[in-house]
């Protein structure tokens, strides 16, 4: 059995698939639902690491959990996406192409954020949470180099 007939079968892609839309779910909890009430005032950060840089250089400003919320929750929630992304969709395979996309899907969000004024634009949630992609996407990438290798 090569790698695409397992990796592409109907039960693994349904799967994965499966997992997805879980996870969208979750995530749209998180980001518009849980603990989120409509603000008076829009909130917007458009000047990029202008607050990861004071979480990384000035830690004892800041209580732990909102330091490892903000940049390490920011990461490690969207490292999935990294992985359906490329298993689910050939197309963005290529580290560009999932790049744009990630991009693009993760400006919709904040935007959507923003607009609903459900929580805040900030350009530094957008490289924080494409970094997490890029993390699942090199995990990804090596887990299908090593099928690939165990099977030559």
């Amino acid at each position: 059995m090569n790698e695409r007939s397992w990796l592409h079968s109907r039960w693994m892609l349904v799967i994965v698939a499966s997992m997805a839309v879980l996870y969208m779910l979750i995530m749209g909890n998180l980001l518009f639902v849980s603990g989120r009430t409509p603000g008076v005032n829009y909130q917007y950060n458009l000047v990029p690491l202008e607050t990861i840089k004071p979480l990384l250089f000035e830690k004892n400003r800041y209580p732990t959990e909102a330091w490892v919320k903000n940049l390490f929750g920011n990461i490690v929630l969207f490292i999935p996406l990294g992985i359906w992304i490329p298993w689910l969709f050939r197309r963005c395979r290529k580290f560009l192409r999932f790049t744009g996309i990630v991009v693009l899907l993760l400006l919709a969000v904040e935007i959507t954020q923003l607009m609903t004024r459900v929580g805040s634009f900030d350009v530094d949630d957008i490289i924080l949470n494409t970094v997490g992609a890029w993390i699942g996407y090199i995990g990804f990438a090596l887990f299908i180099f090593s099928q690939g290798r165990t099977r030559n």
